[in-house]
């Protein structure tokens, strides 16, 4: 479902690539960890150390590689649809390869990973089926795929992915809502069995860093999911 129809702020809507193409100038310094790095190092099920090959679709700037970098000595590839997020996550020199792609069809070979992780991203896709499909094609039996996104129900509380351009004007990001039933239906469908679930709330961590959001406080903002490929 579009998230307009839950959208309290109603600024103008901008489609993916736009977004980040522009967003990346500062993009780094607004994501918090919080919403993502935090769920990645909760995460209990997956020894990150062991990987052999890992994917990080729609990486980036790079964030989760670099994290993951520190973890684990296992090559790592990227995929992302925006040249200039690309550019920087290139600039970081921690990616065995990076490609211009959609995470739908990656382009890269068969069976190829171990490892696949995706940040902050299912949000902006009309539908999450083909992402599961693709991520199950291109991972080894027996393989992992972590997967960290922007939680329904804060977009159903009608904050929508936003940022501010240099101009000052403030745009969202197209998204859509997928329930977290939504994801189980399409990973069981592509061959996953859901292993771990962790779910980040607004806490005094977030409300340090935006105090705004106090009326938010308990809502869930952001979910990870670890699925194994039987």
């Amino acid at each position: 479902m579009d998230h307009s129809h839950f959208d309290k702020r109603k600024y103008p809507i901008v489609d993916v690539r736009e977004g980040y193409g522009e967003w990346v100038r500062n993009y780094e310094q607004i994501v918090q960890d919080e919403m993502d790095v935090r769920l990645f190092e909760r995460l209990q099920s997956v020894d990150w150390s062991a990987a052999q090959s890992i994917l990080d679709l729609a990486c980036g700037t790079g964030r989760i590689g670099t994290w993951l970098k520190t973890r684990t000595a296992a090559p790592i590839d990227g995929v992302d649809i925006t040249p200039e997020m690309v550019e920087v996550a290139r600039a970081k020199n921690i990616y065995r390869s990076l490609h211009i792609a959609d995470v739908f069809n990656t382009g890269l070979p068969a069976e190829a990973y171990d490892l696949c992780t995706q940040s902050l991203a299912d949000e902006h896709m009309p539908d999450i089926k083909p992402l599961y499909h693709e991520v199950a094609r291109v991972t080894q039996k027996g393989g992992h795929f972590v997967i960290v996104g922007f939680h329904p129900q804060f977009l159903m509380a009608g904050v929508p992915t936003h940022f501010d351009r240099a101009s000052g004007e403030t745009v969202t990001i197209r998204s859509y809502v997928h329930l977290l039933s939504d994801h189980v239906k399409a990973a069981h469908a592509a061959g996953w069995t859901l292993l771990e679930m962790d779910e980040g709330v607004i806490d005094d961590a977030w409300l340090q860093k935006k105090p705004k959001w106090h009326i938010y406080r308990g809502t869930p903002v952001s979910f990870a999911m670890v699925w194994h490929r039987d």
